[in-house]
């Protein structure tokens, strides 16, 4: 199906429920593999709808639930809060991927965003990164207006 970058809708809710607190709850990036049979994006509501649909990635170096980030910052650019966080690894990988499911596995798995790496990427043997683009208004992965 397909993979489109978005803040989902119900972590926007969830924000002013006063659900997340993302510096401090356990963030998780989860890969989603090539040619996907779900469609992932503003209307992903939860890791399992990645799992249901048996769209994570599988291989060598990766685990099944992802890698949890690391040093989540919320800022302020303008108007607009802003997440940032380190570039997240995986070792001595062998898989492909087309994107990536950002979810909070302190909150039930809750959904945050969706990332689509704008191709398929393939990885042989080697480390695979994910680095966040500049924590701007117009760039960040997770942002609020």
């Amino acid at each position: 199906m397909a993979i489109s970058t978005a803040v989902c809708n119900s972590f926007k809710v969830e924000c002013m429920e006063g659900t997340h607190a993302l510096e401090t709850d356990v963030i998780k990036m989860a890969l989603i593999k090539t040619s996907p049979s779900g469609t992932y994006g503003a209307s992903t509501t939860n890791y399992s709808d990645v799992t249901g649909n048996s769209d994570e990635v599988t291989g060598t170096g990766y685990t099944i639930t992802g890698n949890t980030l690391s040093n989540l910052a919320v800022t302020l650019d303008g108007s607009v809060a802003v997440v940032d966080f380190d570039d997240n690894d995986w070792a001595d990988a062998t898989f492909d991927c087309r994107g990536a499911l950002i979810y909070n596995s302190s909150k039930s798995n809750k959904a945050i965003a969706v990332y689509d790496f704008g191709a398929d990427k393939s990885i042989i043997d080697m480390t695979f990164r994910v680095s966040p683009p500049v924590a701007g208004a117009t760039t960040a992965i997770i942002r609020l207006a």
